[in-house]
């Protein structure tokens, strides 16, 4: 039966430290893996701009002997208004497995409906479940542990944002979320969540003894319009010198990148001693292949 990376609420703990430890499997051993994708093809259907993640995913696929396969929305059928259903039922002849970047998390959910591959949400304005198990990779790498933690949110209750609330939920560890008014994430996302997740005002009290500082840029993509506005909405919420010093001395610094330095980051800390940002960044590669690997060929 196959099996769909949709949003990390659809996994259980066994199964996000499963990806993690293969994850760091993989990159303990370099470039000296089994290449069990051998003849395999992965279809990335990206609608949204895109360095990071399409770089990772192509690569990753690479060094497990398989090949990629990219479609923009433009050179697709899609571009046309061919039904997902549709489309979906036709690259699940010619592929085996497809990674979508798009805007719409239904578009991901009705394409993995119809598809008979493994679908994997690889970026959608609710959810970005891909970023969230690499940060936890780097997490664990850096701690030894995911366990007895404080995570602190500093910044828009985003995609991002709601998918450390998903993980959160699953593995049990404190997460602290500080967002300006009118900025919090989802109320359904925050329905049933236990008393180790807050949304806060403050980000001194997100960021006070915190063993993970993460945040993100303050105007997502497809939000351009909106940038003055929350240039000015967010101020006071930087992730400067003053707030990580109110973390644990070991604090880990997180940003999923692009970054805008001196807006919700300030240079300083981003090249400072304890961002791990760019070992972060290089994570999503090993744990896609982790992914990958447990998704098309098995465990």
């Amino acid at each position: 039966m196959k099996k769909d990376l949709l949003t990390i609420k659809h996994l259980t703990g066994d199964d996000i430290l499963s990806f993690i430890d293969r994850g760091l499997e993989i990159k303990r051993s370099g470039r000296n893996t089994d290449r069990p994708l051998r003849g395999c093809t992965l279809g990335l259907i990206f609608e949204k701009a895109s360095t990071r993640t399409r770089v990772s995913f192509e690569t990753a696929m690479t060094r497990l002997g398989g090949h990629t396969l990219f479609l923009s929305r433009e050179a697709s059928q899609l571009s046309r208004d061919e039904p997902i259903k549709d489309t979906a039922r036709v690259l699940s002849r010619y592929v085996d497995a497809l990674a979508v970047r798009t805007f719409s998390q239904a578009m991901v959910e009705e394409m993995a409906q119809w598809s008979k591959i493994p679908v994997i949400n690889a970026l959608t304005d609710r959810y970005h479940p891909c970023q969230i198990l690499s940060d936890l990779m780097t997490v664990k790498e850096k701690r030894g542990s995911l366990e007895n933690m404080k995570v602190a949110w500093v910044g828009d209750g985003n995609n991002v944002a709601h998918s450390w609330i998903g993980a959160a939920r699953i593995l049990g560890f404190r997460l602290v979320l500080a967002c300006p008014e009118g900025y919090e994430p989802m109320p359904e996302e925050l329905e049933g969540a236990g008393d180790n997740i807050r949304v806060v005002r403050d980000p001194r009290e997100a960021a006070t003894d915190a063993h993970v500082i993460n945040t993100d840029v303050w105007t997502s993509m497809g939000q351009d319009a909106e940038r003055d506005r929350r240039l000015k909405d967010f101020q006071g919420f930087q992730v400067d010198e003053a707030l990580v010093s109110m973390a644990k001395p070991e604090a880990l610094i997180m940003h999923c990148l692009p970054a805008h330095r001196g807006e919700e980051i300030a240079e300083g800390v981003m090249e400072g001693p304890n961002s791990v940002i760019f070992d972060q960044a290089e994570n999503k590669m090993h744990l896609h292949q982790a992914l990958l690997e447990m998704l098309i060929a098995g465990p």
